[in-house]
C-alpha cells in the first residue's frame, strides 16, 4: 500500500484510489450505495464508509477532496492512537504530566478540580 494513503491516523488504502476514480459530482446516497461497505482503518480499528460519513447527509460531493474532507471531519479520537503521546524527554523530577485525555481531565474522564 502506498504511504500516501494514510493521513491523520486514517488509512484509506484502496478506497482512496476507488474514490479518486469516481465520477464527480456524486450524491451522498449514491456514494454510500456504491462504496458504503468499503472499510476505513483508524489506528487498528476499522469502520465502514457508511458508518463514518453516513450521518452527514450531504447533498453532493463535488470531487474526491470533498469526500476526503468529510471523512477527516467525522473521524474521532479512535484515529489518533495514544492521546497526548509525546516522544519528548520523560518528566523531570517533581513534574506532573497528563498521560491520557484532554488537559484537565483525569484518567477516568472526569474533570479535575484545580
Amino acid at each position: 500500500m502506498p504511504d500516501d494513503s494514510r493521513e491523520r491516523g486514517v488509512e484509506l488504502g484502496e478506497l482512496r484510489e476507488t474514490l479518486e476514480g469516481e465520477e464527480y459530482p456524486i450524491g451522498h446516497d449514491e456514494l454510500l450505495e456504491k462504496h458504503g461497505d468499503e472499510t476505513v482503518e483508524m489506528s487498528g480499528n476499522t469502520t465502514t464508509l457508511a458508518d463514518l460519513i453516513g450521518p452527514l447527509g450531504e447533498d453532493e460531493y463535488r470531487d474526491y477532496g470533498a469526500v476526503e474532507q468529510a471523512i477527516m471531519n467525522m473521524v474521532g479520537d479512535e484515529a489518533i492512537g495514544r492521546k497526548n503521546y509525546s516522544d519528548r524527554t520523560p518528566p523531570a523530577a517533581g513534574e506532573r504530566r497528563q498521560d491520557e485525555g484532554r488537559p484537565g481531565q483525569d484518567d477516568q474522564g472526569e474533570q479535575e478540580s484545580f
